[in-house]
C-alpha cells in the first residue's frame, strides 16, 4: 500500500459496495504495482476497453492506495444528483465547452500540481477496434504530463471486456473473468521537455503511449493486432454513439491465458 490511502466520503461508500462484488465476481492478474510513483502527482493513461473497466481500473488503484479520479464532463459536474456524486468523490472537472484544449484541461493540470493522481485514458472513449486494440489517442494525457512536468504512467488492462463487450449491455459474469492490469514505467518525454507544446509534438508523444500500451497488450494476448489501428479522431462524428467499426467476431477467453 502507498502512501495515498485517503478515500473522499463518497468513493469510500462506493468501494464499501463495489468491491466486494468484484473481488467475488473476477480473478485478478495485477502486474506492476511497484512502477507507479510514491511521490507528488502523476497521469495514469490506461486503455479503454469496456464500461466496465473504470471499475475495474480503480479496484487496482484502491487496492494499491491511490484515490481514483478521472475526468469528467463539466456539464455532470453540475447536474443534480450525479454532480453532487462526482464533485464529492473528487472527480475532475474537463471544460469540453473551451475552444482551448490547454484551457479544457486546467482543473487536471490543477489537480496533479497538488499531488493528486488523475487517471485520463487516451482515447477519449472505448474503443472501436473489432478486436479491442486500443486505437489512437487524443492528447489531452500527454499534454497534462509535460506541462506539470509530472510523470505519464501507462496502464494496460484485458479482462473487462470478456465480461462486457463494448458496446453491448449483456454482461458475462460466469465463468469468473481474471483482469489482466500491467503497470509500465513511466513514459518516456525527457525529450519533450522545455518544448513549445505543438500539436505534433503531442500528437508524436501521443503515438508513442499508444505504441507502449498496445505492446503491453499483446504481450498479455500472446499476439499482434493484424488491422491497422483505428484512428479515433475519425469515429464518432455528428453526435453518433454507434461505433464506426462493428465490434463483432470471437470475444477471447482470458480465463485461457491464466499466469
Amino acid at each position: 500500500m502507498s502512501r495515498r490511502t485517503f478515500l473522499p466520503r463518497t468513493t469510500r461508500v462506493i468501494v464499501f459496495i463495489i468491491r466486494p462484488l468484484l473481488m467475488l465476481l473476477t480473478k485478478r492478474d495485477w502486474k506492476g504495482a511497484e512502477k507507479l510513483p510514491q511521490t507528488g502527482g502523476y497521469v495514469l493513461a490506461p486503455n479503454h476497453i469496456s464500461h466496465l473497466d473504470p471499475f475495474t481500473i480503480s479496484h487496482f488503484m484502491v487496492d494499491h492506495g491511490v484515490t481514483p479520479r478521472f475526468l469528467a464532463k463539466d456539464t455532470l459536474m453540475t447536474a443534480p444528483v450525479v454532480g453532487a456524486i462526482l464533485r464529492s468523490a473528487e472527480q475532475i472537472p474537463v471544460r469540453r465547452r473551451t475552444a482551448n484544449a490547454k484551457d479544457s484541461l486546467g482543473p487536471a493540470e490543477a489537480a496533479v500540481r497538488e499531488g493528486k493522481v488523475v487517471t485520463i485514458y487516451p482515447e477519449g472513449t472505448i474503443t472501436r477496434d473489432p478486436a479491442a486494440w486500443p486505437m489512437t489517442g487524443y492528447t489531452g494525457a500527454v499534454r497534462v504530463a509535460l506541462s506539470t512536468g509530472a510523470p505519464l504512467v501507462p496502464v494496460m488492462q484485458w479482462g473487462p471486456e470478456a465480461i462486457l463487450w463494448p458496446y453491448t449491455k449483456r454482461p458475462r459474469l460466469l465463468p469468473r473473468k481474471t483482469i489482466h492490469i500491467r503497470v509500465s514505467d513511466p513514459l518516456d518525454l525527457s525529450d519533450l521537455e522545455g518544448q513549445e507544446l505543438t500539436d505534433t509534438l503531442l500528437r508524436a508523444a501521443t503515438d508513442r503511449l499508444m505504441d507502449t500500451l498496445t505492446a503491453m497488450m499483446a504481450d498479455v494476448r500472446g499476439e499482434l493486432p493484424s488491422t491497422p489501428r483505428i484512428d479515433a479522431h475519425t469515429i464518432g462524428k455528428h453526435g453518433s454513439t454507434k461505433p464506426a467499426v462493428e465490434v463483432s467476431g470471437p470475444r477471447p477467453d482470458n480465463d485461457e491465458r491464466e499466469q
